[in-house]
């Protein structure tokens, strides 16, 4: 038990002394490995603050009270660590929900941590008092009060737990003010982190799944959102992937999220399903026999349509499938999914005789996405917006998008290559955190290229961020799409045959608000001048704010 449990330590001297429950707190996140916090300050964490100031963790504020959530849930989904942050109660805790949400269904570990009012006296009667673990508990893994500085330990550690077990996700807690500043009487001690173990694919399942795949005409494999976070956690998963589509010689194609699990320059790749049906990628979905799914979650937009009759679907992950309408599979292979891919590999490598039964309609997709990417018009199309950024990210470039009408064609037509390269929100698909993501992706990457792409209201959510962008002092090119409104509204009012209504807004000069908060702006006036603008920025480092008119009224 010696070796399970860290106590804390008192004075320099060997003597006791008493420490507050906020000390309890920051120690027990140093424990499980905490190095960053980003957070908004309150009245009721100050003793959580003071405490912080004395440990080596590092603390980025922010400026929107959102942003820390959507901050250390990217945190988790790149690093594969529980991200953290710290709000304060009542308006602080209720703008968090959002960031919790889009952790929650995208699947990325975070502790969210805020203050409350004192719980043992109420000097201040219902002021900011709010029932935020009540409020937190359906778009959370868990959420749980703390009332007593001797329950801090044992609930950080399962708080950590939690929010990595089977789909990782967001844990939590609530500190009251008076609990923080309470004096542990007694020795406490840490808890040692939990250690993680993937369950294995069981034998028989996988035989099940190689007589299904060696028995199919015309089998597809698809790789997933769950197939991109596993990645981010364990490198080496990269290649097992890889390895398996080229053993199989079977076609794939990705989800949005799914993007970069094999690299999109593969003579396999069939393209990225960027709507349910009817997309590029579609000419072979509907005619496949049997889709292999790989890291599929079901919290992300579907890929495609099953029906009853058909295409059948292996689904291979960590974690089971629920039954939906439109996803009820007729094989589970759970367990870690690195070795049930090598395992199922060494069951089908050379049996398969039909596994290239779809690639001759590679061509045909292919063509299909490439349509339209030299296009001269002005404004740029969104199918050349992405042909241009494509030429100015580097093969490990990372950008982040926000949530907007150009996501689409991103999905469909951005080569990828990488896991976690071209970072999109297919799930809770929130406006406003694309810049947060891509805060996150400079700090954890700095010597790679990073871009934001936002449309303008989207942009407008969190442009405050900014700031902090600059106080960091990282290297980031945030690319504004203008529209002057709700792009994506637009265009489904359009489908359905309404008239335009409710969507314009003005904006400001986005250049001028660049340079307002200390950063570089530019905006582009002439196609020419766009992939030279956004070359530009990159080589003069900093962050760089460029401007481009977009026209969605072609969209494809």
């Amino acid at each position: 038990m010696a070796e399970m449990q860290k106590k804390i330590t008192y004075s320099p001297e060997g003597e006791q002394r008493e420490v507050k429950g906020s000390d309890l707190f920051v120690r027990a996140l140093e424990n499980q490995g905490v190095t960053c916090i980003f957070y908004i300050p309150g009245e009721e964490t100050i003793d959580l603050f003071h405490s912080l100031s004395n440990s080596t963790i590092k603390v980025v504020p922010t400026h929107t009270e959102w942003a820390p959530a959507l901050m250390a849930a990217n945190w988790g989904r790149l690093t594969g660590r529980t991200g953290v942050c710290i709000t304060t109660c009542g308006p602080g805790a209720l703008n968090v929900p959002n960031g919790a949400e889009y952790a929650r269904l995208n699947g990325m570990p975070v502790l969210l941590i805020a203050g409350q009012k004192a719980i043992k006296n109420r000097p201040q009667a219902g002021f900011q008092r709010s029932a935020t673990v009540e409020v937190m508990k359906p778009v959370t893994k868990h959420a749980i009060q703390i009332t007593s500085a001797e329950m801090i330990p044992p609930t950080v550690s399962e708080a950590f737990r939690i929010t990595q077990e089977g789909k990782k996700g967001p844990v939590y807690i609530e500190l009251p003010e008076d609990i923080a500043a309470e004096k542990c009487e007694k020795e406490v001690a840490l808890i040692a982190p939990h250690k993680r173990e993937l369950p294995i694919a069981n034998d028989a399942a996988l035989d099940r799944a190689a007589a299904l795949i060696t028995a199919a005409e015309r089998p597809l494999l698809m790789f997933g959102a769950a197939a991109s976070r596993a990645a981010a956690s364990c490198p080496g998963l990269i290649a097992v992937m890889e390895q398996f589509v080229n053993r199989t010689g079977i076609p794939f194609f990705t989800t949005q999220m799914g993007k970069g699990a094999v690299s999109e320059d593969s003579h396999l790749y069939m393209g990225t399903a960027a709507l349910s049906e009817g997309d590029c990628v579609h000419i072979a979905v509907d005619k496949a026999d049997l889709i292999t799914t790989i890291g599929h979650d079901t919290t992300e937009k579907p890929p495609f349509i099953m029906r009853p009759e058909g295409p059948n679907v292996i689904h291979l992950d960590v974690t089971p499938a629920p039954v939906e309408q439109v996803y009820f599979t007729q094989l589970e292979v759970i367990g870690d999914i690195g070795p049930a891919l090598e395992a199922l590999a060494d069951r089908l490598e050379g049996k398969l005789p039909n596994a290239r039964a779809l690639l001759p309609l590679r061509e045909k997709i292919l063509s299909r996405m490439s349509n339209d990417a030299d296009e001269e018009r002005w404004p740029v199309t969104p199918q050349r917006l992405v042909h241009d950024v494509r030429k100015v990210m580097t093969e490990n470039g990372i950008v982040a998008l926000d949530n907007g009408l150009y996501k689409l064609s991103f999905a469909r037509n951005y080569p990828t290559y990488l896991p976690n390269t071209l970072l999109l929100d297919n799930e809770l698909a929130t406006m406003g955190a694309g810049l947060p993501s891509a805060i996150v992706v400079a700090m954890l990457n700095p010597g790679r290229r990073v871009m934001a792409v936002c449309g303008d209201n989207g942009f407008h959510m969190t442009s405050q961020e900014l700031e902090t962008a600059r106080r960091l002092k990282l290297n980031l090119v945030v690319l504004i799409v203008e529209d002057g409104g709700y792009g994506m509204i637009r265009h489904k009012q359009a489908a359905r045959g309404f008239p335009d209504f409710g969507n314009t807004v003005d904006n400001p000069d986005f250049v001028k608000l660049a340079e307002a908060y200390g950063v570089k702006g530019t905006r582009v006036e002439a196609l020419d001048d766009l992939v030279p603008a956004l070359e530009a920025a990159f080589e003069g480092g900093g962050v760089h704010v460029v401007v481009v008119p977009i026209d969605y009224a072609e969209n494809k």
